[in-house]
């Protein structure tokens, strides 16, 4: 026993000061993302500082985040989500709706299943793993999840290791079997010039929607909101939707600590006891995406790593950059992306709830 206490008190940070703490997550936060970045993983601005988060909080660190920060670094998430899906999207979607309704609804009947099952074998509390299961918007799915009752930070641990081992398995697939250019994405221009009004205006939208989320009790309300009004406004041609990459990368880590400081030793110990079976779900739902993928290349004649690509299962801005350097059909990809990223979204509480109820949760 003895033994097992000496590193936990040699790393506590209980009795440091909360500037030295918040010195050692921002320092963490910087490893890590360089990291992820240098491994070229997807979401490495988001996934960097809620490791660093994780780790903190698992060394008896006491730091918050203001709460007041959630609301509107959702409301940004929002609206970078309504600045990418274009009318041009839909279009494509409509244009050949029974095969993007067969292959929206053949991935996200097999991830509800996945879900049920592990909600059914106890795997993780109550509808976490309903929400964890949910085949793409990771970042949507775990900011509404816990206003349906799941517990945001295990939703997290699932969703972002589905990204992880869905973006790893494109990556290998898309260089091995089609010859993908590899090469790494553009660098990052982190202070861009600014178009001012539409950012005022994208500010104006984000802090209307996190105060009218927060009295009409909306829930996910301050990302939901800026998000429809932001799709509607943008396609409208009454506004353009202007985020720089650095307020993004900010809000990001916002979110990345919230979530990550909320980790405590029994959660962690939690996650690590479901992660066989959850990895073990993460690649049956992949391969059950590689056979859907087979049938669109048999029964549509679509080439073979656009049919992968478009079908798998999640991280939608990962598949875009691996699409980009690889010679598939870039529209369809994204718009089926799109189809299930829409289902998923708006679906996700009715079918979290119907899921519980017959798992026995609720």
């Amino acid at each position: 026993m003895l033994i097992r206490m000496i590193p936990l008190r040699l790393l506590s940070l209980h009795n440091q000061t909360a500037g030295m703490q918040w010195s050692i997550l921002l320092a963490l936060s910087i490893s890590c993302v360089l990291g992820l970045q240098a491994l070229r993983l997807p979401a490495a601005l988001l996934l960097g500082p809620m490791i660093a988060a994780i780790l903190v909080a698992a060394m008896d660190g006491k730091i918050r985040l203001p709460a007041r920060l959630f609301g509107p670094a959702q409301g940004v998430i929002g609206c970078m989500i309504a600045h990418a899906i274009p009318l041009s999207i839909i279009a494509e979607i409509v244009r050949e709706w029974p095969l993007f309704l067969a292959g929206v609804l053949s991935v996200t009947l097999v991830a509800a299943t996945l879900g049920w099952l592990l909600t059914r074998w106890q795997v993780l509390p109550g509808t976490t793993a309903i929400w964890g299961s949910s085949p793409g918007a990771a970042m949507a799915m775990t900011l509404m999840s816990e206003a349906f009752g799941a517990d945001i930070r295990l939703v997290a641990f699932m969703q972002y290791l589905r990204v992880v081992c869905v973006a790893v398995c494109a990556s290998f697939i898309a260089r091995i079997w089609a010859g993908g250019s590899g090469a790494p994405p553009p660098a990052i221009v982190w202070f861009p010039p600014t178009a001012w009004l539409p950012f005022i205006e994208t500010m104006a939208l984000i802090g209307i929607g996190s105060v009218l989320a927060e009295h009409m009790r909306i829930p996910a309300g301050a990302m939901l909101l800026p998000l429809v009004l932001g799709v509607i406004l943008q396609d409208s041609g009454w506004m353009v939707i202007e985020l720089p990459p650095w307020l993004l990368a900010l809000c990001y880590a916002l979110l990345g600590w919230t979530i990550g400081l909320r980790f405590t030793r029994p959660i962690l110990s939690h996650a690590a006891r479901a992660f066989p079976r959850v990895l073990f779900s993460i690649f049956v739902l992949i391969a059950m995406c590689g056979f859907f993928a087979a049938l669109l290349v048999f029964v549509a004649g679509i080439d073979p790593l656009t049919a992968y690509l478009a079908t798998s299962p999640g991280g939608a801005d990962s598949v875009a950059i691996i699409a980009s350097s690889s010679e598939v059909n870039l529209p369809f990809v994204m718009a089926m992306q799109i189809a299930r990223f829409l289902l998923v979204l708006f679906t996700g509480p009715s079918l979290a709830r119907f899921i519980a109820k017959r798992s026995g949760v609720l």
